[in-house]
């Protein structure tokens, strides 16, 4: 045990010694109670400190004292451990009344990024090839440099981010693409994914190997989205009351709106959804089961549906672009799904339905991925490659060997057979690979294929 994990049980202790109704033994069968607790926590791939933090919460279920004590003291510990990493609550506080300003700062910074092009003459408007491969680059640079303050990041974890930036900004500039040219499409697409994982290097710099952080990541990359779509769902109304309300005076604020307040403010938000997560911890922990427990059922019958719709009517799968896009982010949404729950399930919970849903959900994934690897090769092999096509030959191969595994995974979990702890190892394990493959498609396909 740590000095640290040794320090949260002597606070554990004294807190039970202070109530008078625990006789001196009762407090001792607790504390062995939850130290058995935490040694199995951490035997499945836990730290130390977020073993005791899970192993406090399921004590919290099994009496009032200790549910008033989790209560009391785990979104402190939940923010020790994820946010700052020090075991000085005062401390904590204190970086966290620090993090506002950082946030003003960085979201500010991304606000005028995307405006500094238009120093050089280029606007939304007339110069898409430009702006649709750099949008990563206005934003993901403030929030992983937030997340990277954050952290206390080394400086050798610093300089590759900044290299990773800079690479992508070689990617998205140093190709000659026209504005039509497929490669603008697939760099836009893959530089934001790329660039993504450069975000969850700084998110995961204060633990580089942990599997767990890894894992953290991917519940900071579903809570950022759902924050993200509710600050875009009230910009919305915002920019309607915007033009409403000048249009009765007689302005016209398009040009502000279009020119100003959409570009700024989308860019500004992805720094400030990132905040949100960070701050709101205890709020994260309760939205990650109940999005995956909601969308997985739903996510599984129109999978199932399609199957069966496919079967009986026996018609091929459009494999033009905009079809390709639709089943590849399909099958992503249904990774992204396994991901979440299992990020935000309890490790040592026996298998239940959910995890049957699960493996239905997997299962069916699979099959849709077969089906569109049968078509984009059919085509391939009959009319040729296109950048397209080869980009999602490439990310069904990927995704196919993810859900393949995964689904054995799962299996033998609804099985009894294998443990959680292998599920999340895989799946947190196999996050470079999406990485590596997003740079390749941005890097080396443009030139590939002729700028096509």
């Amino acid at each position: 045990m740590t000095d640290d994990l040794e320090a949260q049980f002597a606070q554990w202790r004294r807190y039970l010694e202070g109530r008078r109704e625990l006789r001196p033994a009762d407090v001792e069968e607790l504390e062995d109670h939850l130290r058995g607790s935490v040694d199995a926590l951490v035997e499945v791939g836990l730290h130390a400190d977020e073993a005791f933090l899970v192993a406090v919460k399921r004590m919290g279920s099994l009496d009032d004292l200790s549910r008033e004590f989790a209560r009391e003291h785990s979104e402190r510990l939940w923010k020790q451990l994820v946010l700052t990493g020090t075991a000085d609550g005062a401390g904590a506080g204190t970086r966290s009344r620090r993090d506002l300003p950082v946030m003003v700062l960085c979201a500010l910074g991304a606000a005028v990024s995307v405006k500094v092009p238009e120093l050089f003459g280029l606007t939304l408007d007339r110069d898409g090839a430009f702006y649709a491969p750099n949008a990563a680059l206005f934003a993901l640079p403030w929030l992983a440099g937030f997340l990277a303050w954050r952290r206390g990041a080394a400086r050798a974890v610093v300089g590759v981010l900044v290299g990773l930036f800079a690479l992508g900004a070689v990617a998205a500039n140093a190709y000659p693409l026209a504005e039509d040219s497929q490669s603008v499409v697939l760099t836009a697409i893959h530089l934001v994914i790329a660039l993504w994982f450069a975000v969850g290097l700084a998110y995961v710099s204060d633990d580089l190997r942990s599997p767990r952080r890894r894992m953290d990541f991917v519940r900071f990359t579903g809570e950022w989205f759902v924050y993200y779509v509710l600050i875009a769902l009230g910009g919305g109304v915002l920019t309607a009351f915007t033009v409403g309300t000048f249009t009765a005076i007689g302005i016209s604020p398009e040009g502000f709106v279009s020119r100003w307040l959409v570009p700024c403010g989308a860019v500004a938000a992805v720094v400030v959804a990132g905040w949100l997560v960070e701050a709101k911890q205890s709020v994260v922990e309760n939205i990650a089961p109940v999005l995956t427990r909601l969308f997985t059922p739903l996510f599984t019958a129109v999978m199932l549906g399609f199957l069966v719709t496919f079967g009986l009517t026996g018609d091929g799968i459009d494999v033009e672009r905009e079809a390709l896009i639709l089943f590849d982010l399909l099958l992503v949404v249904v990774l992204g799904l396994l991901l979440y729950s299992t990020s935000a399930r309890d490790p040592l919970a026996p298998p239940g339905l959910f995890d049957k849903l699960q493996l239905a959900l997997v299962v069916s994934a699979l099959a849709i991925d077969v089906l569109v690897l049968l078509e984009v090769t059919g085509r391939i092999t009959e009319y040729g490659t296109t950048p397209n096509k080869a980009a999602a030959l490439g990310e069904n191969v990927i995704l196919l060997a993810n859900l393949a595994w995964s689904a054995w995974l799962v299996l033998g979990l609804v099985r009894r057979r294998a443990p959680f702890a292998a599920l999340e190892r895989w799946q947190t394990s196999y996050l470079p690979v999406y990485a590596g493959w997003a740079w390749v498609v941005a890097l080396v396909f443009p030139p590939l294929f002729g700028y096509l």
